[in-house]
């Protein structure tokens, strides 16, 4: 369980789509003000799916090869065998000239709500529905996995963090450095999103598949 929350929160702290509109956030009016609320919107999505997965089973694994068990583990192969599926498409596209999404010609005027919603639109879903079915594996009995969830919960947030902190830190110095870091992901979205994509697919489809057959 831990290795695939370590690959699967990485992949989400690294997507390009939504740390290019939280440095836009960050550089707007009141930036850090909207960025903290980005920020505490996009962990409390990821906590509240885990807290939800923990609802369901009571806070412990579930029985190897039950139908539960099985089921999750499908699901987790189906999100990879999605996920290389999408970034081979994306990949046959390249080199795919960036265009902003129209929203981020309003950003600066966003609104607290509009930041924390924009958390939730911007959420790889596919990525934390596959987090989603590695939790089941969980035992809240044990310090262990605990730390384990709240570790998947922090990686995935990372990026995020680390933005924010450098820019209520030092805001000259983290503007300039953001504005070139936006500039490298706009110019690299594509790569990165196939890269991404094909690097957790593959990851997810392997180890889902050796699950099934042991």
């Amino acid at each position: 369980m831990a290795v695939d929350l370590v690959v699967i929160g990485t992949a989400i702290t690294f997507g390009p789509l939504h740390n290019s509109a939280f440095i836009l956030l960050l550089a707007s009016r009141r930036g850090a003000r909207k960025g903290l609320v980005f920020l505490l919107s996009w962990l409390a999505d990821l906590v509240a799916v885990v807290a939800c997965v923990m609802v369901l089973t009571g806070g412990k694994p579930l029985v190897h090869h039950s139908t539960p068990s099985t089921a999750a583990v499908a699901a987790k192969l189906a999100i990879g065998v999605g996920l290389i599926v999408f970034g081979g498409h994306r990949y046959r596209q390249l080199p795919r000239p960036y265009r902003p999404p129209h929203w981020t010609a309003r950003i600066d005027n966003a609104s607290l709500g509009t930041a924390a919603a924009l958390a939730w639109l911007l959420q790889p879903w596919a990525l934390v529905a596959a987090g989603a079915a590695t939790v089941v594996d969980a035992d809240l009995s044990t310090l262990t996995d605990w730390l384990t969830l709240t570790g998947y919960c922090l990686l995935a947030t990372l990026s995020l963090l680390i933005m924010l902190l450098c820019t209520v830190l030092a805001p000259e110095a983290a503007r300039s450095r953001l504005r070139a870091l936006r500039t490298w992901l706009e110019t690299h979205q594509e790569q990165l999103i196939v890269a991404l994509s094909l690097l957790a697919g593959l990851w997810l489809t392997g180890s889902s598949s050796y699950t099934l057959a042991t």
